[in-house]
């Protein structure tokens, strides 16, 4: 029991008290006045990939709840970590904002030596926005019609196949590893800056496949200009029915989708927090935005705060085994 004759203990409760009384009235106004300028999306990769798409769809939704202008910024560089750590070491004011990734928020931990940010600390979790499949494609010039033929074409011939990825350490690296490695084949890395021209030469069949977001792959996959051979999820997806899983197609029990969430600088207030997953929620519940989504080969996929970091830790997991394995690092 607190003894309230003693007149420091009496002050410091009082002081507490006010202090709670004081955040219980400040927090719905700072909800109600944010934002008071423009907001920054950092996207950590060079435009044209599935991050930048997600991206400037939210924009648009954030925008319209708020009344105020979203800036889409590509700040790309060491497998996502340059973009990531300017918006860990941002003001926390919620005016600066990650597009976070599997790749900078779960893979990267086990990559990089000295990380400039600490996915579980360095950011507050607002929401997962959506998870994207990977599409595995071939250029069209490859003799293989599945991910069978694929695969034995690969063993007769190891280290043969080139596939390409958005660079060293990148989610479609990691991914195409772990298809490798599932697979018993040997493929040669051949890592881009950035994935849109790593596409340009598969389209040029100057690389051979490449596993990486279906938003970016089933454009050319429609038009005949590469040929898609199965989906990582575990389900096939609407944008392109035909394609089996990698699982039901060769590889029971395999899966490696990226996945997408939103974060904010680890200080950011309450409030601010609830606001911002407040207009995430209500952009995926729109049926506009699944729609948008679907043929992109993506589906939303939210979560609350808590459980979106405890996945992270679960990914960090995952992925740091793979990367150790396979002996993969960013140089």
């Amino acid at each position: 029991m607190i003894d309230y004759a003693d007149k420091t203990t009496r002050r410091n409760v009082l002081k507490v008290s006010a202090g709670l009384g004081l955040a219980a009235l400040t927090r719905p106004a700072l909800a109600q006045t944010f934002p008071t300028r423009p907001i920054s999306l950092v996207v950590p990769f060079t435009p044209g990939g599935s991050t930048d798409i997600l991206a400037r769809l939210l924009a648009l939704k954030i925008e319209a709840a708020t009344g105020q202008t979203v800036i889409t910024e590509n700040k790309a560089g060491a497998g996502g970590s340059i973009g990531s750590a300017a918006v860990a070491h941002a003001a926390p004011d919620g005016h600066t904002l990650l597009l976070g990734h599997i790749g900078t928020l779960a893979v990267n931990p086990s990559l990089y030596v000295r990380l400039p940010y600490d996915p579980l600390k360095s950011f507050a979790p607002i929401g997962m926005i959506a998870r994207v499949h990977n599409v595995l494609a071939v250029a069209p010039d490859l003799p293989v019609k599945s991910v069978a033929d694929l695969i034995a074409y690969a063993k007769a011939r190891p280290g043969a196949l080139n596939y390409a990825s958005g660079g060293k350490g990148s989610a479609a690296h990691i991914a195409t590893e772990a298809f490798a490695d599932a697979a018993g084949i040997k493929l040669e890395h051949v890592p881009y800056r950035g994935t849109a021209p790593a596409v340009q030469d598969l389209l040029g069949g100057r690389i051979q496949l490449m596993l990486t977001g279906a938003p970016v792959l089933l454009p050319f996959i429609r038009e005949s200009k590469l040929r898609g051979l199965g989906v990582s999820g575990l389900m096939r997806i609407a944008a392109a029915p035909e394609l089996p899983t990698l699982a039901e197609a060769a590889l029971p029990g395999f899966e490696a989708s990226q996945w997408y969430g939103l974060v904010a600088p680890a200080a950011t207030p309450p409030a601010i927090l609830d606001r911002l997953a407040g207009i995430l929620n209500a952009a995926l519940a729109d049926p506009e935005t699944v729609a948008k989504l679907a043929p992109q080969g993506a589906d939303v996929w939210p979560m609350t705060p808590v459980e979106f970091r405890t996945h992270i830790g679960a990914e960090i997991a995952r992925w740091g085994g793979l990367i150790r394995r396979a002996g993969i690092t960013p140089d």
